[in-house]
C-alpha cells in the first residue's frame, strides 16, 4: 500500500480552497444531521463484463462481491461503449452527443462532437452541490478538450520532460463543474507509476513519491475525502473514476504473482468457465443465453506462439482489478468506521467492455519515455524483454482476451453489441435495499444516475443553470427499483459511436456494427448473446426501429456528423 503518498495528499488538500454551495434543502427540524443518503459512484475503466467474482470471474474481488451479496446486481445495465462518452452521460444524465462528446475529447466542429461538456449541461456535482451536498471526485475526468501540442512538444510533455502549462481549459475541469474536491488525471491514458495530467484541486501535481501507484492513490484520496465529508452535517457525493484496468498493463509485482499460473489454459477455456459460473451464480438463465461460438477462429490458444506472454499479460490485468477491489474495500471500511455505510448508496459499473485496443506508438497522450529517460516499449513482437506489468512497457490484452473477458457476449469496447455496452452494475444501500443478494433484470443506463440522484436529494432537475437553458435529462430514476426490486419501465435506450449503432426497445435490439454493415435484429429476452439475427424474419420491426433510430439521432445531436479529415 502507498504510505508516503498520504502525507503528500494531506498537504495538497489543505492548500485547496473549498467553496460549498448554500444548502438548498434544509435538514428536518430538530435534527443536526441531514438524513439524505450519501452517494458514491465507482467506475472501472475497460473492465470486462465477467471480470468480477460476483459476475463469474476467477479474479479475487471480495469487496465488490460483498457489495453484491448485500445489495443488488443488474444484468441488463448499459454504458456507451467507450470511456469519455460514458463519462459524459454519467455526469449529465444525457446521451453523449447531447453532452457534447459523441466521439472523443478532440474538437469535431459540430455541437454533438465539440469534445467537452457543453454549456447547456449540468453535472451531478453541480446539481447535488446546489442541493447542499459536499462533492468530491477522484480519478479520470476525460470530458475536457485536451490541450494538444505539436508532436515533439507533446512527447516531452507527456514524458515529464517539459511542462507546457494547463492540461485543459480551466472552465472544463472538475472544480469548475461542481466538485469541491478533486484528485486525479484530466486526460485519459496514464502511466500508473507516474501519471501525466495529474491534478489536485485545480493545481498540477508536478511529481509523485517513488512508490506511487495510481490505483492506490485514488483509494487514498477517496478515503481522505470521506474523512472530511463525514465530519460535516451534510450528505456527500463522491465520484471515484478508476483508470484500472485500462492499458497500459501496469501492476504491482506482488499482485501479479498471485495470478501468474492462472491463465495458462488460455482464452477459450476462460470464457467457457466464466459462462458456467455466471449460470451457477444465477446472473443468467442458460435457457435464455447460450455461449456464442468463438468469434476469432484464427486465434486458437493451442496454436498461439505467444501463449506465455499472453498468459502473463492476463495476470497483470487480473492484478489491476484485484488492486482496484482492495481500494474499494478501504472505502467500504472507512464508511463503516464513520457510521456512514448503511445510509450510503454505492453504485459500481464499468465504462465499456474489455478493450481490444493495442497501443503501438507514443503520442496522442501516450509517453515516449519515462521521467528518468527510459524508452517506453510497445510490444509489436512479444518477448521476455517486453513483458507487460512494468512502467516502461505499454502492453495490452488484445482482441482475444477482450472477447473472453466479455463472456458470454459478442464483441468488445467501442462496438454497440452487448460485449461493448453491457456492464456489470452493483448497487449497495443497506438502508433501502430490502432484498440483499438480489438480481434485477431492468434495462438500465448510465443516464439514469442523474434522475436517481435528484430524487434522492429531493430536488428538481434544473431547467436553467448559470444563465444557460439546460437540456432535459434523459434517464429514469432507479430509486423505486432499488427499494422494491421492481423492473424499471422505459421506452427505449439509444446508442451511436463512430458509426456503430443500436436501439433497445423492450426485448428487441436493433444493432449495426458500422456504417457499411447491415442492421441486425435480436430478441434479447431469448437471445442475450445476439446469436440469431431475426432481421429477415421481422422486416417490419426492423423498419420501425430504424425510423425511430433516425428520429432519435436527429434529436440527440448525432447529426450532423463532423467531416473526416483527409
Amino acid at each position: 500500500m502507498v504510505t508516503s503518498f498520504a502525507s503528500v495528499l494531506k498537504k495538497s488538500l489543505n492548500l485547496m480552497v473549498i467553496g460549498f454551495g448554500l444548502l438548498a434543502c434544509a435538514s428536518p427540524a430538530g435534527k443536526s444531521k441531514d438524513e439524505r443518503p450519501n452517494i458514491i459512484i465507482i467506475m472501472a475503466d475497460d473492465m470486462g463484463y465477467s471480470d468480477l467474482g460476483c459476475y463469474g470471474s476467477e479474479i479475487q474481488t471480495p469487496n465488490l462481491d460483498y457489495l453484491a451479496a448485500n445489495g443488488m446486481r443488474f444484468t441488463q445495465f448499459y454504458n456507451n461503449g467507450r470511456c469519455c462518452p460514458t463519462r459524459a452521460s454519467l455526469l449529465t444524465g444525457l446521451y453523449p452527443h447531447q453532452a457534447g462528446i459523441g466521439e472523443m475529447t478532440t474538437p469535431g466542429g459540430q455541437p454533438g462532437y465539440q469534445g467537452f461538456l457543453a454549456s447547456n449541461t449540468v453535472t451531478l456535482a453541480e446539481v447535488l452541490k446546489s442541493a447542499g451536498y459536499n462533492t468530491g471526485m477522484t480519478g479520470k475526468w476525460h470530458v475536457a478538450e485536451r490541450y494538444d501540442r505539436i508532436r515533439e512538444e507533446q512527447l516531452k510533455w507527456t514524458s515529464h520532460q517539459q511542462n507546457f502549462g494547463a492540461f485543459a481549459d480551466s472552465a472544463q475541469v472538475p472544480t469548475a463543474r461542481g466538485f469541491d474536491e478533486y484528485y486525479g488525471n484530466i486526460w485519459g491514458v496514464v502511466d500508473y507509476f507516474d501519471p501525466f495530467a495529474l491534478v489536485s484541486g485545480n493545481k498540477q501535481v508536478m511529481s509523485v513519491p517513488p512508490n506511487y501507484y495510481h490505483t492506490d492513490a485514488l483509494a487514498d484520496s477517496s478515503v481522505a475525502f470521506i474523512d472530511r465529508f463525514s465530519k460535516d452535517d451534510k450528505p456527500f457525493f463522491l465520484y471515484v473514476a478508476h483508470t484500472a484496468p485500462h492499458w497500459p498493463l501496469h501492476a504491482l509485482p506482488e499482485d501479479i504473482a498471485r495470478y501468474e499460473a492462472v491463465y495458462k489454459s488460455g482464452w477459450e477455456v476462460l470464457r467457457k468457465n466464466r459462462y458456467k459460473r455466471l449460470i451457477e451464480l444465477g446472473v443468467f438463465d442458460s435457457t435464455k443465453i447460450e455461449l456464442l461460438p468463438w468469434m476469432l477462429p484464427h486465434k486458437q490458444w493451442a496454436a498461439n506462439p505467444d501463449s506465455s506472454w499472453d498468459a502473463h499479460a492476463m495476470a497483470v490485468h487480473a492484478a489491476m482489478v484485484d488492486r482496484m477491489d482492495k481500494g474499494i474495500g478501504r472505502i467500504i471500511e472507512r464508511l463503516r468506521e464513520r457510521n456512514e455505510l448503511d445510509n450510503t448508496l454505492i453504485l459500481f459499473l464499468s465504462d465499456n467492455g474489455a478493450s481490444q485496443e493495442t497501443p503501438l506508438n507514443p503520442g496522442d497522450g501516450i509517453a515516449a519515455t519515462t521521467r528518468d529517460g527510459r524508452e517506453v516499449k510497445f510490444p509489436r513482437v512479444k518477448s521476455e524483454n517486453n513483458l507487460a506489468g512494468t512502467q516502461d512497457v505499454y502492453g495490452s490484452l488484445g482482441i482475444a482476451w477482450a472477447h473472453a473477458l466479455n463472456s458470454p457476449f459478442k464483441y468488445w469496447k467501442s462496438k454497440m453489441y452487448e460485449g461493448g455496452i453491457g456492464t456489470p452494475m452493483i448497487a449497495h444501500w443497506p438502508a433501502a435495499i430490502q432484498q440483499p443478494n438480489s438480481i434485477n433484470t431492468s434495462v438500465g443506463h448510465v443516464i439514469d444516475f442523474m434522475a436517481t440522484c435528484t430524487e434522492l436529494a429531493g430536488i428538481e432537475y434544473p431547467q436553467t443553470y448559470n444563465g444557460q437553458t439546460i437540456t432535459p435529462m434523459q434517464g429514469k430514476s432507479l430509486v423505486s427499483t432499488l427499494r422494491t426490486n421492481k423492473i424499471l419501465d422505459r421506452d427505449y435506450v439509444f446508442w451511436e459511436h463512430f458509426g456503430s449503432k443500436a436501439l433497445r426497445q423492450g426485448k428487441w435490439k436493433l444493432v449495426q456494427l458500422d456504417n457499411q454493415s447491415p442492421w441486425q435484429l435480436y430478441d434479447l429476452e431469448k437471445d442475450r448473446a445476439e446469436l440469431v439475427d431475426l432481421s429477415l424474419e421481422f422486416p417490419e420491426q426492423v423498419e420501425n426501429m430504424k425510423a425511430l433510430w433516425e428520429k432519435l439521432a436527429k434529436e440527440k445531436l448525432v447529426y450532423p456528423k463532423p467531416e473526416k479529415k483527409s
